[in-house]
């Protein structure tokens, strides 16, 4: 006998089936949470983003115990997009769920397929890349950069694009070339800003920053890992200086910037000095 609804959701067992019901519950425009029926992909959208990057940061935090709810409201998120297709008629988790399996089958034929399984995980790459161009060719994509996500960070979607053009040919083919553009983009930064208008600075700032992001890229270098590491250093070394001055009964207000980069130098130094740093 199949369980009601009541016993779907108070089922602790109930695994994927019972957050299924429970989002469809939710969502019910009879009995519902208000909130939830009110929402569409578009309002859920900037949600989704969040939850994704708290997940990134209990990993960077090995904050294993939070990782388990973070990967959770992650599911939820989901579960809560295809629920508002399903009601649209557009397709179910469930094609979600079979989408994704039929994808990683395809994507992996040395492991599900007949092709050897003898290749480093940088030869992975290349072959998955190969299969994902097929795909958008199948799809009929017409540009090398059409599906590149507009909704990324800024920074990724700079090296995403870069590696799509870099596919075809349309790369320095070295680091020195690279480094050469950030000279002559930094050069044209302080023209505009010493003889044209605010929105040609913010032009020239951009074409900075997509170099910036192609160094980190010909380097092998994550530049939204090493930005986040950069902040994080920046938060852990102005701590530093706004414990040296409470010490002082003093707070950043009341100091000035030759006082607080002397400090900054000292909290630089002792990092350094310090083991494991």
């Amino acid at each position: 006998m199949s369980k009601t609804s009541d016993e779907i959701v108070h089922d602790p067992e109930g695994g994927i089936a019972r957050l299924l019901e429970i989002m469809r519950r939710l969502r019910d425009p009879h009995t519902g949470c208000p909130w939830d029926i009110e929402q569409d992909f578009a309002t859920i959208a900037p949600y989704t983003i969040e939850e994704a990057y708290e997940v990134s940061d209990a990993i960077e935090r090995e904050a294993w115990d939070e990782l388990r709810g973070e990967l959770g409201d992650l599911l939820f998120q989901s579960v809560f997009h295809a629920q508002m297709a399903e009601e649209r008629g557009l397709f179910s988790f469930h094609d979600v769920a079979r989408g994704m399996a039929d994808k990683m089958v395809t994507r992996h034929p040395h492991v599900f397929g007949s092709e050897s399984r003898d290749k480093s995980a940088d030869q992975q790459t290349v072959d998955w890349e190969t299969i994902k161009a097929r795909e958008r060719a199948a799809k009929a994509r017409g540009g090398v950069l059409d599906d590149v996500a507009l909704a990324l960070p800024a920074l990724m979607r700079a090296v995403k694009l870069q590696k799509r053009a870099a596919r075809v040919g349309f790369d320095w083919p070295e680091i020195e070339q690279v480094l050469d553009k950030v000279a002559e983009e930094t050069r044209e930064v302080i023209e505009a800003r010493d003889h044209k208008t605010h929105d040609d600075v913010t032009e020239e700032v951009g074409d900075l920053l997509f170099v910036i992001a192609n160094v980190a890229r010909h380097l092998d270098v994550d530049p939204e890992a090493a930005l986040r590491g950069a902040n994080a250093k920046f938060t852990r070394r102005f701590s530093g200086i706004e414990a040296a001055l409470a010490a002082q009964g003093k707070r950043p207000e009341d100091s000035d910037l030759a006082e607080m980069d002397a400090l900054w130098i000292e909290m630089k130094h002792r990092e350094k000095r310090a083991p494991n740093s």
